[in-house]
């Protein structure tokens, strides 16, 4: 199965994972900075954190250790997830790290928390089509995926499933392990959870099917 059948050629797709062209660079950081203000808009909501979050927080807990240190040590257990799907990281693998956390701070920063409850919805649910719409586009730049998204399109990639089934599986799994753990969990978590990978997928289909999104030709 062509990897194409999961993420679509776009106007935007690179030649190579690390291909330094305008075009998917200029998507990539767009797409990263939007990932970033949705991450943020989600934190700012305090209705719960994201479900990752939640094992780091969990296993944070359990080891003594800081949620930082765990996050990193997940994302690199993740990775080592990406042998037997054989998937290869990128300069999108990079960026995502790098551009995500920059944007993520500022908008935690800059941007005033709420506190009227329908606001914090706005900002949960904001944050959640941020996140799945930016991540639908990056990752069509076949540039390389962060740790979870890689690992998300590996699987369907291996089993033929959907998007999706595949995020939405993986969040709920993360959620229950991270909340047994001792991890702080929120309607916005359960939300977030159950709404994530169709976002994803959606847009996804939104970008294959459009037609002013043309293969470039190789």
């Amino acid at each position: 199965m062509s990897k194409y059948a999961i993420l679509p050629k776009t106007l935007w797709t690179a030649e190579s994972l690390w291909a330094l062209e305008s075009r998917s660079l200029f998507v990539l950081c767009l797409t990263f900075i939007v990932v970033g203000i949705g991450e943020g808009l989600l934190l700012l909501s305090n209705l719960g954190s994201a479900p990752w979050t939640i094992l780091s927080q969990g296993i944070a807990l359990q080891l003594h250790v800081s949620v930082g240190w765990t996050s990193f040590l997940i994302s690199l257990l993740v990775m080592l997830l990406w042998l037997p799907l054989r998937l290869r990281p990128g300069i999108g693998t990079i960026l995502n790290v790098a551009v995500i956390a920059l944007f993520l701070g500022l908008t935690v920063k800059f941007v005033p928390i709420p506190t009227a409850l329908w606001l914090r919805w706005a900002y949960a649910i904001a944050g959640v089509l941020c996140f799945g719409i930016g991540t639908a586009f990056y990752l069509t730049c076949h540039q390389g995926a962060g740790p979870r998204d890689g690992l998300m399109v590996g699987i369907c990639q291996r089993f033929h499933w959907k998007v999706g089934i595949v995020r939405t599986s993986l969040e709920v799994l993360v959620c229950v392990c991270g909340f047994l753990l001792g991890g702080t969990f929120g309607i916005g978590t359960l939300m977030y959870a159950l709404t994530i990978g169709w976002v994803v997928q959606l847009t996804l289909k939104a970008i294959a099917y459009i037609s002013f999104f043309k293969p470039k030709q190789h």
